[in-house]
């Protein structure tokens, strides 16, 4: 694999990539100018693939390098879990968008989802930055990505399966 193709499909690059396009995503759901209700379909099928493909192919793999930290990981998991709460809070608003209610659990979505955001950032993508060679982060990329599209193929973002992954 040449050093492009590594860079292409390094799991860093991606991650990053997804993180900017969630933050996109905010920006178009608090725009009265924007498609709301479309920008939030889209960002519930990507949280849960990014985060579930993170878990799933990622996260396990970077514990085993030695200075990423196992504490950062499981933190990042729980942080998860709490941003799919905050999601499935704002799926189950019946009010329009732009409601009182709708825009509260918008910003509790946004408050969480940032929060986890910086954090992995700083942490968990700085340490594999450091600690991971180029070579196994374009594996693990790949390995994210082919996990992330089976999930958006399969309507991952449904509120029948963000309450699913919520409830356990």
């Amino acid at each position: 694999m040449t050093a492009h193709e590594q860079e292409n499909q390094d799991v860093v690059a991606m991650i990053l990539k997804d993180h900017r396009r969630m933050e996109d995503l905010f920006r178009r759901m608090r725009s009265v100018e924007a498609d709301r209700a479309g920008a939030l379909a889209t960002f519930s099928a990507l949280l849960i693939a990014h985060g579930e493909a993170e878990e799933a192919q990622v996260y396990g793999a970077l514990k085993r390098f030695k200075n990423v930290d196992d504490d950062e990981v499981e933190h990042g998991a729980e942080e998860h879990a709490e941003g799919n709460k905050a999601l499935l809070a704002l799926l189950e608003v019946s009010e329009e968008e732009g409601s009182d209610v709708w825009d509260a659990r918008l910003e509790d979505l946004s408050k969480a989802v940032s929060h986890h955001l910086d954090e992995e950032e700083r942490t968990i993508l700085n340490g594999a930055r450091e600690n991971v060679p180029a070579e196994r982060r374009a594996e693990l990329g790949k390995a994210f990505l082919r996990e992330r599209e089976r999930l958006l193929a399969a309507d991952c973002g449904s509120i029948e399966n963000v309450r699913a992954i919520v409830r356990g």
